[in-house]
């Protein structure tokens, strides 16, 4: 009783950011992209420098490496057209990541986990208003269930004791998720505009395949 207690009175705010699975890119020089860690997430949102939005782009055409079926034309020999050939011609996009919940204390409620992607971010609708429950990936497990007029996120619901839990409002976690698309669609806007200065004959394509991985409408 003294958990649950703490987890309907927890005093801090709560913040839930998209945020895209990262890794380290040395060798990368298509573009410029910043310099990050394997293994960490980059924060999307309309305030991104310039080479976070060129790492950005880098790791959604790198989710999107695969080698596209032979209906969708020859890959480019050049080494920025064979870089975007997938991003721009497979048809079920994907970005590594997710929508990840913190509070102001550094505690974590939400983080994305293996095999989860910003593809699937309206899962949090479907928590709202469908199924009630869904999962965010593994290592961790977490969770979203709705019970009655409350949302329950769990860190990880494979461990027995101890993940961070906590209860939400129906309520405020739609103004969350809301908040959190709108990020979505701020950093669409700021890498449409980074496309036209770095990539300027493949900026349109990116920028609508870009949409397509974060599950957005196209921004023309």
């Amino acid at each position: 009783m003294a958990v649950q207690q703490w987890v309907r009175h927890h005093p801090h705010v709560i913040v839930m950011q998209p945020v895209l699975a990262v890794s380290a890119a040395d060798d990368f020089a298509l573009w410029p992209v910043g310099e990050h860690e394997s293994y960490g997430f980059l924060v999307l949102n309309g305030e991104l420098t310039h080479a976070e939005v060129g790492t950005a782009v880098m790791r959604i055409a790198d989710c999107n490496d695969f080698e596209p079926e032979e209906e969708h034309g020859p890959c480019p020999t050049d080494p920025l057209g064979t870089f975007l050939h997938g991003l721009l011609t497979m048809p079920h996009l994907v970005a590594a990541g997710g929508f990840r919940v913190t509070d102001n204390a550094d505690t974590v409620f939400v983080e994305p986990g293996c095999c989860n992607g910003l593809e699937t971010w309206r899962d949090w609708l479907d928590v709202l208003d469908g199924t009630g429950c869904s999962y965010f990936g593994h290592d961790p497990s977490s969770v979203a269930e709705r019970v009655g007029d409350i949302v329950r996120l769990t860190l990880d619901a494979h461990v027995t004791a101890g993940s961070p839990v906590i209860e939400l409002s129906v309520d405020q976690v739609r103004r969350l998720v809301a908040g959190a698309q709108q990020d979505l669609q701020n950093f669409l806007s700021l890498a449409g505009t980074w496309a036209e200065q770095h990539l300027p004959a493949h900026a349109a394509a990116v920028t609508d395949a870009l949409a397509q991985a974060l599950a957005l409408a196209p921004t023309r």
